[in-house]
């Protein structure tokens, strides 16, 4: 099946840049935890580029009135990071946002069955109407952990068209997943990887990026 969902991975030199530095074994913990840093802030600034709502307002230059565009203070922002990793892109996500309110939650996935258990759930009971929402998961492999996330956040009443996804690498089995059930929400990747390990890890990949991010390899 063709993927209909909407996946962007921005041309844009410092995401190359950074990802490259993310996937070198080599690259130490604070170096790392830098680079996600980084792709959290670039891939946040290219999520909400035409999302954001502005309004015109009058202002005054030391010269001149003249009229500008702000975003409307009105408008409701939840972050959601995806524990442990997501952890990593909140740092450069959240700066960008900062009046957005901060909902975790934490998956753990079984390492046989490759099912996600979700250990942490802090969204609120129903989402406001027209409420941005921004879910950080560095990595979607076989897009179980995702598409749980997905499926509590609609069950919160959650415009999925306002939705999306910082990723820094996905693979395939992910988007088709997501496809089949949220074809709406909008992802925002680093880069797209060709195919999973029988483990369910993404090559080439990066490895596991909570424990590359916090130094518990």
């Amino acid at each position: 099946m063709a993927l209909q969902l909407r996946i962007y991975v921005p041309p844009h030199p410092l995401i190359r840049h950074w990802l490259a530095v993310a996937r070198d074994k080599h690259t130490p913990v604070p170096i790392f935890r830098t680079a996600i840093n980084e792709l959290g802030r670039w891939l946040t600034y290219e999520a909400i580029r035409d999302l954001l709502p502005t309004e015109e307002v009058s202002i005054e230059t030391p010269l001149q009135p003249t009229t500008g565009q702000v975003i409307n203070p009105a408008t409701s922002i939840a972050i959601a990071p995806i524990l442990r990793a997501g952890l990593a892109l909140l740092d450069g996500c959240q700066p960008l946002l900062p009046t957005a309110s901060v909902y975790h939650l934490g998956f753990s996935r079984d390492e046989q069955t490759l099912e996600p258990s979700c250990y942490l759930n802090k969204l609120p009971e129903k989402f406001a109407p027209q409420t941005l929402i921004l879910i950080l998961e560095p990595m979607m492999a076989t897009g179980g952990t995702i598409v749980a996330a997905l499926e509590m956040i609609a069950s919160r009443q959650a415009d999925l068209s306002l939705v999306r996804i910082i990723n820094v690498i996905c693979a395939p089995p992910a988007l088709q997943k997501i496809n089949l059930k949220f074809p709406e929400v909008q992802i925002y990747s680093a880069c797209i990887d060709e195919a999973l390990t029988e483990s369910g890890w993404i090559v080439p990949g990066l490895g596991d990026a909570g424990d590359r991010s916090f130094g518990t390899l």
